[in-house]
């Protein structure tokens, strides 16, 4: 392990032209329970399976019960930032890092200090009312009682993508244009089983593609350095 964590630090070394592409494993080490690990938020017991709840005809016709499954488990304010966040916001001073690629919605990249950062899911901190378009931030819509209604008294939705729902093309554009142009890209904390994010993945062409998970992917034949650690372990090496 220790041979290949200093293959992966001289790749990042030696690269000025560095895409990150992470999952909910980025933010399990600030505390963030992910979703589909044995303890994840998909394998825990509700009244409404999970998926079910964070879908938009859900969100449509059940409101106030989708709210009350979010407050209480997508509430990410509380969360700091982990080494990883912290050092990918160090490279992308160092102009090392060109963009950071997240399915999280968590906004913790940003929290670091990272700036370039494509959010493919959304993001809990943007909030919009339905009817007005009018922003709202994360605290009101946390500390709101039951439904969040803005002024204008239209239903406030947050901006991550729910199932059902596409995926911002703006957002996609970017990342696929950042991941073209790398020279090594970095896939770290994430199954790489939800699409069409994975798919992503296919247009690196590049030779210096790193995989880092704890388990193992359907895509780990095609990179050339797999490491299966912890994120943490792996980027205080950094």
């Amino acid at each position: 392990m220790e041979e290949k964590i200093t293959q992966f630090v001289e790749l990042i070394d030696k690269s000025n032209n560095i895409v990150f592409f992470g999952g909910a494993g980025v933010s399990t080490e600030s505390g963030i329970p992910d979703f589909r690990s044995k303890d994840g938020l998909y394998n825990q017991k509700y009244k409404y399976p999970p998926e079910e709840i964070l879908s938009h005809t859900f969100f449509m016709n059940n409101t106030a019960e989708f709210y009350k499954f979010y407050k209480d488990k997508m509430n990410c304010l509380k969360y700091e930032p982990n080494i990883t966040h912290k050092k990918l916001a160090d490279l992308e001073k160092k102009g090392k890092l060109k963009a950071v690629i997240t399915q999280n919605i968590d906004g913790l990249h940003q929290k670091a200090g990272s700036k370039n950062v494509f959010e493919l899911h959304g993001s809990v901190l943007r909030n919009y009312c339905m009817k007005c378009h009018k922003f709202y931030d994360a605290e009101f819509v946390f500390e709101s009682n039951e439904i969040p209604k803005c002024s204008c008294g239209g239903i406030i939705k947050p901006d991550v993508v729910l199932y059902e729902e596409c995926l911002d093309d703006e957002t996609i554009e970017k990342s696929i244009l950042a991941i073209q142009n790398a020279d090594v890209m970095i896939i770290a904390g994430t199954s790489l089983t939800v699409y069409p994010a994975s798919g992503l993945v296919n247009y690196y062409k590049g030779n210096k593609l790193v995989l880092i998970n704890r388990d193992k992917t359907p895509y780990d034949s095609r990179a050339n350095l797999v490491i299966n650690d912890s994120l943490g372990n792996v980027f205080k090496n950094i």
